[in-house]
């Protein structure tokens, strides 16, 4: 396993983050304590959650995994967790006014069982709450000792940058981390989040790195997927749906995954993980596995790295194919410049 420091600041964290979202929901506590385990055993230290997964449950899951175990096994953990999402259905139960994320993480204190959390991560951009209003409110939480650093999730290329510039011009605490959707299949953010994110120096924690499973060569052309499999259970669900998601890019991606790890003779699942793993601005990538055999099999791309060739195939194949303005050739062309004199 190797490590990176989290953004700017002077953390370092495990290349590959165990996501929890599905503790308590799909994965029950004696399953979701042996990924901990696991994770930990084989060098991992980031570990993500959120106060919305499964209402609660997978903080309490780690809490009590927490309390389970000795200071040398949790000591190396850097914990982290997010908040904005609705909570209660009362007017102020959502969002990310200081009075909701006051309330929703001294919550999260008390499920996980902990005083401060390393990485508190505003789950999406509020459109209602005033920046300042957020800003104030997280730097407030490092005063106080509740966190020791914020980040965003989910938020688009100017939402980053507004919240960086408006947290300099109030001399306040910059955020560390963004956490987007990013793989071979959704590779949209590179357009302006991740050119923001470098201007920022901030550290991304891609998140559904698998496209949902796809990537991991679980789903065909031929079958529509069936069994104890997320789409199996429920083809129509959400971005991950089969006939959304199920485009001939997507297609062509999944051939060229195959036909690297054919070559590699490793899993398809360790090619798409490698990939987005060392893209520019990545810090940590998050794994989300039902179950142990599942986070083992994902462990097994920590430290791998693609040759250019391979990087190459697998950028042609995921080609988002922009028109020409603004994220096309003749677009970056008008916003290139060549200096005089070579």
């Amino acid at each position: 396993m190797r490590y990176r420091l989290l953004g700017k600041s002077g953390c370092a964290v495990s290349e590959l983050c165990l996501g929890t979202m599905t503790f308590g929901a799909e994965t029950d506590e004696a399953g979701s304590h042996e990924q901990l385990d696991l994770f930990v055993e084989a060098g991992g230290t980031l570990v993500d959650t959120a106060d919305v997964y499964s209402a609660g449950t997978s903080e309490e899951i780690i809490g009590r995994w927490l309390a389970d175990r000795p200071a040398d096994v949790t000591e190396s953990v850097v914990l982290a967790t997010k908040g904005r999402f609705a909570t209660d259905a009362r007017p102020n139960g959502n969002g990310l006014s200081a009075r909701h994320l006051t309330r929703a993480l001294d919550a999260s204190l008390g499920r996980l069982g902990v005083d401060t959390v390393d990485l508190y991560q505003v789950h999406a951009f509020d459109p209602h709450t005033p920046m300042e209003e957020t800003l104030r409110t997280l730097d407030g939480f490092v005063q106080a000792g509740k966190i020791r650093y914020y980040g965003l999730s989910n938020f688009t290329g100017w939402q980053l940058t507004k919240a960086v510039l408006t947290a300099r011009a109030l001399g306040l605490r910059e955020p560390v981390t963004l956490q987007p959707q990013y793989s071979l299949i959704v590779r949209e953010i590179e357009w302006e989040v991740v050119p923001a994110a470098l201007d920022a120096g901030m550290g991304l924690l891609p998140w559904s790195p698998l496209g949902g499973g796809w990537l991991s060569g679980k789903y065909t052309r031929d079958q529509r997927p069936t069994g104890e499999t997320r789409l199996g259970e429920d083809p129509g669900r959400g971005m991950e749906a089969y006939d959304r998601r199920g485009s001939e890019r997507t297609w062509r991606i999944i051939d060229a995954v195959g036909r690297v790890a054919t070559d590699r003779g490793i899993s398809m699942a360790e090619v798409a993980l490698a990939w987005v793993t060392n893209r520019p601005a990545v810090v940590s990538t998050i794994l989300g596995a039902r179950t142990t055999e599942q986070l083992a099999a994902n462990l097994e791309a920590a430290g791998l790295e693609l040759t250019t060739e391979e990087q190459a195939s697998l950028d042609e194949a995921s080609d988002l194919a922009a028109t020409d303005y603004p994220y096309g050739e003749l677009g970056i062309e008008q916003r290139s410049r060549e200096l005089a004199g070579g």
